[in-house]
């Protein structure tokens, strides 16, 4: 239990970045417009000084903390922290009564329990009593579904407000401002563009502890001169970039040979696949190694085109575990032979790679609320499965409900060919698209 004031406690100038630049006040928080923008209701709480006891529900990295003591400082309040590890019934009853005292000569008491949901049934039940006299005002912390981990009683009296990723501009504004406090720091000038920001706004992926986490890194590990930093694009590749490396370094006439069975099939060159594959098994390749890259190649260059090519490469790698060399040779010859004689596709890899690079260059938005489950009514008043539309109840089994964020809603990433079975695949896609684009199930308000 941390009970040291808010106000009077000097910045350790060794602590991490993100505490030290904590903001202290609304004007300095950063994101939460939806709650915290001027005229909304969270805000309109803290100035009026009318709290109730709340729930932050968000991920990490997004303020529940940071406005848990602002709200403290804001409204003059006795800040307490809770843990679930270090405190037990007996400690919190205590400091509960302690904090009832307190209330009866004029002093208020906000008790602050990050990452509520590790406390057990018995731990929140002993805040209850004193949740509903007002000894206390609770501000509870989670990452997690308040209306799976939190229990009913308690929730009951709290109300919770849903806290959302930072946005890349939240993120890139949290750091100018940054930037340009002198606690960060000290007499350290920082020189870094905006597109070296950016990229450190879209790592972090909405979480400001990581974004500053990785801010923080970045000036130490680069050269000073004169105290002055001048971070450099190498150095973010270096802390955000993790390449798998081969398993094998000495072995390059090994991946020479995979390469050139890999791409003698891909070409449709059976002759040729055929030989770079008794070389492997001559060198004494283990089979299953030759097994599993089969099975990628299946989806990887053939995919939709021939469904049967995934079933026939499976089929194989469970021959190859069951005989084992020499026996298995002929079923590695079999199923090479037909992947090389398989229409070609690479759509479905196309598809993921382009999901991928969308996934690194735009914030991981939340899930649209009407693909959400509203399996209890704290989730229904806050509109999962609001909208919803099943395809079933449709005479078509088709709707124009969106089911992306709306940022991301037009960008294709599946484009099939015309090769084998994905020719029909294509025609089914482009009479979906076009029925789309003359119907509209949405509901009008």
């Amino acid at each position: 239990m941390d009970q040291t004031s808010l106000f009077d406690q000097a910045m350790d100038e060794n602590a991490p970045l993100a505490s030290r630049v904590r903001p202290r006040d609304l004007d300095h928080f950063v994101g939460q417009e939806h709650l915290v923008g001027p005229g909304k209701f969270l805000r309109e709480m803290i100035e009026k000084d009318q709290l109730s006891s709340m729930i932050f529900w968000g991920p990490p990295g997004v303020g529940k903390t940071t406005l848990a003591e602002i709200i403290a400082r804001q409204t003059k309040s006795h800040f307490v922290t809770f843990s679930a590890v270090m405190n037990g019934i007996k400690e919190i009853r205590k400091i509960m009564q302690a904090a009832e005292n307190d209330r009866q000569v004029g002093i208020r008491t906000i008790v602050f329990i990050d990452e509520i949901h590790r406390f057990n049934k018995a731990q929140q039940d002993a805040f209850l009593p004193y949740v509903e006299k007002g000894s206390i005002i609770l501000i509870g912390a989670t990452t997690e579904n308040p209306s799976f981990e939190i229990n009913s009683a308690l929730l009951s009296r709290t109300r919770v407000f849903m806290l959302k990723p930072l946005s890349d501009q939240d993120l890139m504004k949290l750091l100018h401002q940054v930037l340009s406090a002198p606690q960060a720091f000290g007499e350290i000038k920082v020189s870094i563009t905006d597109g070296l920001l950016h990229e450190i706004a879209i790592y972090s992926n909405g979480d400001a502890r990581s974004a500053l986490n990785t801010l923080e890194m970045l000036v130490i590990n680069s050269d000073m001169h004169d105290h002055q930093v001048t971070v450099d694009q190498n150095l973010l590749a270096e802390l955000t970039d993790h390449k798998t490396q081969y398993y094998d370094k000495d072995g390059e006439e090994h991946y020479n040979i995979i390469s050139a069975l890999h791409k003698s099939m891909r070409n449709s060159d059976v002759d040729s696949a055929i030989y770079w594959l008794s070389r492997m098994l001559d060198g004494g390749e283990d089979p299953l190694y030759i097994a599993r890259r089969l099975v990628r190649f299946a989806s990887e260059d053939i995919g939709l085109a021939d469904n049967n090519a995934l079933n026939l490469a499976i089929n194989t790698f469970q021959a190859c575990q069951f005989l084992g060399l020499p026996e298995c040779d002929v079923h590695l010859t079999q199923c090479v032979i037909y992947l090389a004689l398989s229409p070609k596709s690479n759509a479905n890899y196309q598809a993921r790679v382009a999901v991928k690079k969308d996934i690194k260059q735009t914030i991981n938005e939340p899930v649209p609320m009407q693909l959400r489950n509203g399996t209890t009514k704290l989730m229904r008043e806050m509109g999962y499965g609001k909208g919803y539309q099943l395809a079933h109840h449709y005479a078509d089994k088709l709707t124009t409900m969106p089911t992306r964020p709306a940022s991301i809603n037009d960008h294709i990433y599946y484009q099939p060919t015309e090769q084998g079975n994905e020719g029909k695949i294509k025609q089914r896609l482009e009479y979906i698209k076009r029925w789309k684009a003359s119907h509209d199930t949405n509901f009008k308000s």
